[in-house]
């Protein structure tokens, strides 16, 4: 395990990572140095093959504040009143929820406490979640003045409009058996189980060809805001492509053989 002040690292024989924010005393706010850690660690992650999937955990009964807000205020002090300030933290966030998206590797929250705002915005931004039974969720800025306008993109992108809008609007907590009717998140485990049911989920995707994944990955990003014809000509594409691999001859000749694949990752 490789242990950093905020963030830390835990891969195993599986090819699993486990990013845990580790920054229980400020609710695992994602300030400056924690967005970051995340971005370093993801992009490192995409890059490497030792890595099949990721879960990202939390220490502490928040899995994640949002911003610091004390961060945040600091920022006024500048000559132009923290434009420039915020300008260049909010970038520094899309850049590390955009990078979850485009990581090449499966990425699972596991969330075990309030996700609030920008960490609201992170579950979302995560290919799949599964929450303790106690876990927490909303957009909360409007009680300070503040729309909720980036963790709004993720949101957005991940339950309906109605569903969406009632939680930016009125800034109200959302229980996770709610967060998974609206398909925020896959579904909620018991606060015991929790771990565990991550687990066998990451262990099940991990067995897969990571080339298959990647491909599956980035393919179904990119079709979602395609018109209908379009995403069709894209994904006609990508499955030629995917069908000349060496991964898809294996497992396809595997499936006919009826013996287990054995993947090249190719």
């Amino acid at each position: 395990m490789l242990t950093g002040d905020i963030l830390t690292h835990d891969l195993d024989v599986d090819g699993i990572l486990r990013l845990t924010l580790n920054d229980p005393g400020r609710r695992n706010a994602l300030s400056e140095a924690m967005l970051a850690e995340l971005a370093g660690a993801f992009a490192r992650a995409g890059a490497d093959p030792a890595v099949r999937i990721i879960i990202l955990a939390a220490k502490g009964p928040a899995f994640c504040a949002g911003h610091d807000l004390k961060e945040m205020t600091a920022g006024r002090a500048g000559a132009d009143g923290g434009r420039a300030y915020f300008a260049q933290v909010l970038t520094q966030c899309s850049g590390v929820m955009q990078g979850i998206v485009t990581c090449p590797k499966p990425v699972i929250a596991e969330v075990t406490g309030v996700a609030t705002a920008a960490g609201c915005q992170l579950v979302a931004s995560c290919d799949l979640a599964i929450a303790a039974q106690t876990a927490t969720f909303s957009t909360p800025g409007v009680h300070i003045g503040l729309f909720c306008s980036t963790p709004m993109v993720a949101l957005s992108r991940n339950v309906g409009s109605k569903h969406a809008m009632e939680m930016l609007l009125t800034g109200d907590m959302i229980p996770a058996d709610r967060a998974a009717e609206m398909g925020l998140i896959n579904r909620t485990a018991a606060v015991e189980d929790l771990r565990d049911a991550v687990m066998e989920l990451a262990r099940k995707i991990a067995s897969k060809s990571s080339m298959t994944l990647a491909t599956g990955k980035g393919a179904f990003y990119a079709q979602r805001d395609m018109t209908l014809s379009e995403a069709y000509d894209y994904a006609t594409q990508v499955m030629v492509d995917n069908m000349l691999a060496r991964d898809a001859e294996e497992g396809i000749g595997a499936f006919i053989a009826k013996r287990p694949p054995v993947w090249l990752d190719a």
